[in-house]
């Protein structure tokens, strides 16, 4: 119930911000949670083109039923049920900025909930021993700690650095590989897509699937950060156990192990 709870109050709006593109009008019908909206798109034909779709109707599901989203959600980021009690979007750079932010947040907290629940799976299957997730940095790799830390901060410094001169000047940062006779597609900003990022062409085409796959992406990322922050909070008051382990432990006896025992380490 918390979680369900604590996940429909994190649907804010923050997310891509989106670019229109032109040569070509259409209209499309979409189902949200059993409505169906209407939406005017305009786009490039053509499959190698990223397209986006125009604001959804008011009606759109809402965070809170019966309420209505500020003016400036207007329903054209991925992910926006109109949730912003405090009015932290309300300035337009404000809201790129917020919606990149949490674009890259959701993406690490989907690969750290990845990274600590496979490892403890393949434990448990007997590949691998004594893990730990809070205990990864004192293990001892193939390079000592120093020279990884090195290594990571120069990689990511120019990852980061790229993803930075793209928010600033989008376009600007160009990963295709350029042919002959062939313009390649202007990426929106926080989706590069392309061979390296997008082999399948899933995030192009039509309108009505790129905006679905956005929404989920961003949804997923959304419960991916709160659970990341269980995982931390179960690891402080459980250190002997994993998430997966912990949860067992409940499944087994939720009567006294549970969040309100004075003690989490349930045997």
């Amino acid at each position: 119930m918390a979680l369900a709870i604590a996940s429909a109050l994190t649907s804010t709006t923050l997310a891509l911000s989106t670019s229109r593109v032109e040569n070509g009008r259409g209209a499309f019908s979409s189902r949200v949670d059993g409505r169906t909206s209407q939406r005017l798109v305009v786009v490039r034909a053509g499959k190698e083109v990223s397209s986006v779709c125009e604001p959804l109707p008011p009606d759109r599901p809402m965070w809170f039923p019966g309420t209505s989203p500020p003016k400036w959600l207007d329903g054209s980021l991925p992910g926006d049920f109109g949730f912003d009690p405090l009015g932290l979007g309300s300035d337009p750079e404000t809201l790129r900025w917020f919606a990149q932010a949490e674009l890259i947040h959701s993406r690490w907290a989907m690969l750290a909930v990845t990274g600590i629940l496979i490892p403890e799976c393949l434990e448990r299957l007997g590949f691998i021993e004594n893990y730990s997730w809070y205990d990864a940095g004192s293990r001892e790799y193939f390079a000592d700690s120093t020279t990884l830390f090195v290594v990571q901060l120069v990689l990511m410094g120019w990852a980061e650095g790229r993803r930075w001169a793209d928010f600033i000047k989008p376009g600007s940062v160009d990963i295709e590989p350029q042919y002959p006779h062939k313009t390649n597609p202007k990426p929106d900003v926080g989706y590069p897509g392309g061979l390296w990022f997008d082999p399948m062409m899933w995030g192009r085409g039509s309108p009505d699937p790129v905006m679905v796959m956005r929404t989920k992406e961003i949804k997923n990322g959304r419960l991916a950060m709160l659970a990341f922050v269980g995982f931390c909070f179960q690891a402080n008051y459980s250190a002997s156990q994993d998430p997966i382990e912990n949860l067992m432990a409940h499944l087994a006896d939720p009567g006294h192990c549970n969040v309100f025992s004075v003690s989490l380490i349930c045997q």
